[in-house]
């Protein structure tokens, strides 16, 4: 039993702490959590460097995870998250340029089955308030997420 007590002293029971929040956050998104895994990191080098009381440790841990969490979220998020938002804005607005383009419909349109459409070179997804056979030249009149709404040029 005294071994037990020697094995769970403050820096050990925070840096166990700042490892299960850091494993918390792959379960959820928003990267919060992380940083109070962090801050628990932090209260446990101190606690191993210095002996402060329980109230100081919480004093800590609140301040270090709150300082980490305001002045690096953002720009951990944009080092995380960047790249992909900043693909889906360029196939975004590279979908709004298409409205007005003539396409060639490869696969069968109906009002409840989306076919497919090659507009300069590339095969996308389309949709279409009526029936539209392969082969057909249509116009595109909108988009829906990464779907074209087209309907057929007469």
């Amino acid at each position: 039993m005294e071994s037990l007590k020697n094995f769970f002293t403050p820096e050990v029971l925070w840096f166990m702490a700042g490892i299960l929040l850091l494993i918390m956050e792959f379960a959820t998104p928003g990267l919060v959590i992380f940083f109070f895994g962090v801050g628990a990191i932090v209260v446990g080098v101190v606690c191993l460097l210095f002996d402060p009381s329980f109230t100081i440790q919480l004093v800590i841990f609140l301040s270090a995870s709150l300082i980490l969490l305001f002045s690096l979220r953002k720009w951990l998020k944009k080092v995380f998250l960047g790249r992909k938002s900043e693909l889906e804005s360029e196939i975004i607005d590279t979908l709004d340029s298409f409205v007005g383009e003539k396409a060639v419909v490869l696969e069968k349109i109906t009002p409840r089955a989306a076919g497919s459409v090659e507009l300069h070179g590339t095969h996308w997804k389309a949709e279409s308030d009526q029936e539209i056979k392969k082969g057909t030249t249509v116009k595109v009149i909108g988009k829906k997420n990464l779907v074209l709404k087209v309907k057929p040029i007469q």
